[in-house]
């Protein structure tokens, strides 16, 4: 397979994770015999300081013919002056916009060599194997904005249109895997959650009857996911709401180093990164874990490249890593010595190349 992809470093340690997932996309198109076109594009704040502009022309050209786009991480304090105008989050927003993907896939599972790194009992976190499908163009980070020196607006808006496709999306994977969907809304007080309540229950009892859903308010789902996590299989939910909700259910997990994501649309295209930040504390100096990275570049391939088997090998290579004790920092067992990030990608680059050839 021929195949381009869309690199966008961003900022902080994104560069840095970046590095890594690129070096095991190369070994994978080597070992199977692909060739993929990774083509480097500024995005975030680093392209605030080149071009004056999070999101450049040639950027978003280049997201918008690739068959999948690789993202980092962006932002930081250098462009979070309360008065900025220009912002890197900003660039994301129209990037996924853009693209039009608007369902946020956000797979969270505990590796059983990494119970020691959640603060969470054995008991609770043991088996854990769930996904947050969270609605990723619509809601209150899209909404009207005012502001004025008395006070300020941010308006929450769905439409039933919005609300179906990213349910019907939830559905088909719940299908895929136990048949278990939790819709997750606040509709004993917002009037949008009240419309995502009775259309989530609309389509999928006429669509997807062998799916078993229930309704949690947002509150109860924060509770359930530390009280309960292994009740969960999909979980729906709109766009705040997941953003809040899916970091905390990566410290289920032991680290938002972890866990990767993929943003998909209508078409194979999507966008695939880590849920981590740019973590510009510790930017520069090759501590950060790759892991959320490489494991997005396995739902690349997976996802908008359809190769099954090559996302399997990369997935199971970062287990086997981790296995074998490549752990950063932030995952380090007790009493044990921190690996760098170009450490972890090595031991995952080894464990791929250790099973041949396919």
């Amino acid at each position: 397979m021929k195949a381009r992809i869309a690199v966008l470093a961003g900022d902080g340690i994104g560069p840095e994770v970046i590095a890594e997932a690129l070096r095991c996309l190369t070994a994978v198109a080597a070992r199977f015999g692909h060739r993929f076109e990774l083509q480097e594009e500024p995005f975030g704040g680093s392209a605030i300081d080149t071009c004056g502009d999070p999101l450049p022309a040639r950027t978003l050209d280049a997201c918008l013919t690739a068959d999948a786009v690789l993202l980092g991480a962006i932002g930081g304090p250098k462009w979070s002056a309360p008065g900025a105008k220009v912002r890197p989050e900003q660039g994301l927003l129209r990037l996924r916009k853009a693209l039009g993907v608007y369902a946020n896939l956000r797979p969270v599972s505990v590796h059983p060599a990494l119970a020691d790194a959640s603060t969470l009992k054995l008991e609770v976190i043991s088996g854990v194997d769930l996904l947050f499908v969270r609605e990723l163009t619509g809601g209150i980070y899209f909404g009207e904005k005012r502001r004025d020196a008395e006070r300020a607006v941010d308006v929450c808006e769905y439409s039933v249109a919005e609300i179906e496709r990213v349910v019907r999306a939830a559905a088909r994977l719940a299908q895929s895997r136990r048949r278990r969907l939790s819709s997750i809304d606040k509709s004993n007080v917002l009037e949008t959650s009240r419309l995502w309540r009775e259309t989530c229950e609309r389509i999928v009892r006429a669509e997807f009857p062998d799916v078993a859903l229930e309704h949690m308010l947002v509150d109860a789902a924060a509770m359930y996911l530390i009280r309960r996590p292994r009740d969960f299989d999909v979980l729906v939910t709109e766009n705040m709401f997941g953003d809040i909700l899916t970091d905390e259910a990566s410290m289920l997990a032991g680290s938002l180093g972890l866990l990767p994501s993929a943003s998909l649309g209508e078409g194979p295209r999507g966008l695939y990164e880590p849920i981590h930040g740019s973590a510009p504390d510790i930017a520069g100096r090759g501590i950060a874990n790759p892991y959320g990275t490489i494991l997005s570049a396995a739902l690349l391939l997976r996802h908008s490249l359809g190769l099954t088997q090559e996302a399997e090998a990369l997935e199971s290579a970062v287990s086997r890593a981790i296995d074998g004790g490549a752990r950063t920092a932030d995952i380090v067992a007790p009493g044990a010595r921190p690996c760098s990030t170009r450490d972890a990608g090595d031991a995952v680059l080894d464990e791929l190349r250790a099973r041949g050839s396919g």
